[in-house]
């Protein structure tokens, strides 16, 4: 095992078996390949990350038959030959002055549709399909919802010392006072501590008290938080390379009676959605679990999100826990249980664990206590 500063790192072979995995599931899809850009996908695919966003076309293409092509402008070609997937590629590098398409149209052949990165440059698209007519394209998003949902061993270990690094930040959290101060510095007091605690990225910091607790993505603000405040703590970003998330909910002082109800209700819907995870469950199955604890309680229409979104090179990514959602769950997904419940005016009260689907159920990637916190 690997020690949490010094991860275990990814080799060329694994690039390699996800470029194999992404090509048979391009098969699976009835795609002719797949074409990723510049973004996570490229980042999980090969552990290329260009050094800037450049209208120089830049794509991977995975396709039928043949082994992955990594297409780059002559002047990043050295630093694409240092990735750690580089030894699974064949790169071919283009000039300026020259026709990017030309290079890349014939790994593609004349006819098939192509899944292609959801931030692929439109110029790019349109310079493809201009070349080959006979193409088409759908988005990865689309067409591959599932092309980074299920996580290796050395993935989950980044991702769980990413979670450890958010629990560390909620238990210091906890011991900083919180009456009298804006919302804006407590939020810098998490950016600060994901950061010491080793995120390389903070990605968000929700600091939602009182009233501003019913919004679920409230942005910290000046309001000064009070005693008798319920505060919405919701927190991640990448340590790394991998996202952590989590939410609890805090009191400043002791809660009404109504208040610890509520947190109650949502704790054990939230136990409830962790409790429906186990391989073969569907995606609307988790919801559904925790849905159900609060409709039951009569806040239904208070629950105004889904429960869960996958993460993972990104903090937000499929597979999404909701309503509709029939993707069977597998070993090696990783999604968060955020199951709230917001009253318009007054507070609301949100938990969430980052769950591993494992062999037999699911493992919680959190760990600190999900009961109601008192603070000062």
């Amino acid at each position: 095992m690997s020690s949490p500063n010094q991860p275990v790192p990814f080799t060329a072979d694994d690039y390699r078996a996800r470029m194999a995995r992404a090509a048979e599931s391009a098969a699976a899809a009835g795609l002719a390949g797949v074409l990723v850009a510049p973004g996570p996908d490229m980042v999980h695919l090969t552990g290329y990350r260009p050094t800037a966003d450049t209208e120089r076309l830049t794509l991977l293409v995975i396709a039928a038959g043949q082994d992955p092509v990594l297409v780059v402008p002559t002047l990043e070609a050295p630093d694409a030959e240092k990735c750690a997937g580089a030894p699974a590629l064949t790169l071919r590098d283009w000039t300026d002055g020259k026709d990017p398409y030309a290079v890349t149209a014939p790994l593609l052949g004349t006819e098939g549709r192509f899944g292609i990165s959801d931030n692929a440059w439109a110029m790019h698209l349109l310079g493809l399909q201009q070349r080959l007519p006979g193409t088409s394209y759908a988005s990865l998003t689309e067409a591959l919802p599932m092309l980074r949902a299920v996580k290796d061993a050395a993935e989950l270990e980044r991702i769980a010392a990413a979670g450890a690094a958010a629990d560390a930040t909620y238990e210091h959290i906890l011991k900083v006072r919180f009456a009298g101060r804006r919302e804006t510095e407590v939020a810098a007091d998490l950016a600060r501590l994901l950061t010491e605690y080793g995120h390389s990225q903070v990605d968000f910091t929700v600091v939602g008290s009182g009233p501003n607790g019913a919004n679920p993505h409230h942005e910290a603000g000046d309001r000064a938080i009070e005693h008798g405040d319920m505060v919405v703590l919701d927190f991640g970003g990448l340590k790394h390379g991998y996202g952590s998330d989590t939410s609890r909910t805090v009191h400043v002082g002791e809660p009404t009676a109504e208040e610890q109800r509520v947190h109650d209700i949502v704790r054990e819907a939230q136990e409830a959605g962790c409790n429906a995870v186990r391989p073969g469950a569907a995606c609307q199955d988790i919801d559904r679990a925790a849905r159900a604890v609060i409709t039951g309680f009569g806040y239904g229409d208070r629950f105004i999100h889904r429960t869960g979104h996958g993460i993972g090179v990104t903090t937000h990514e499929p597979p999404y826990m909701i309503e509709g959602e029939e993707q069977r769950l597998v070993p090696g997904m990783c999604f968060s249980v955020e199951p709230g419940i917001y009253l318009p005016g007054r507070f609301g009260v949100r938990i969430e664990d980052i769950v591993t689907v494992t062999e037999d159920g699911g493992r919680r990637l959190n760990a600190t206590a999900r009961e109601l916190a008192i603070v000062e």
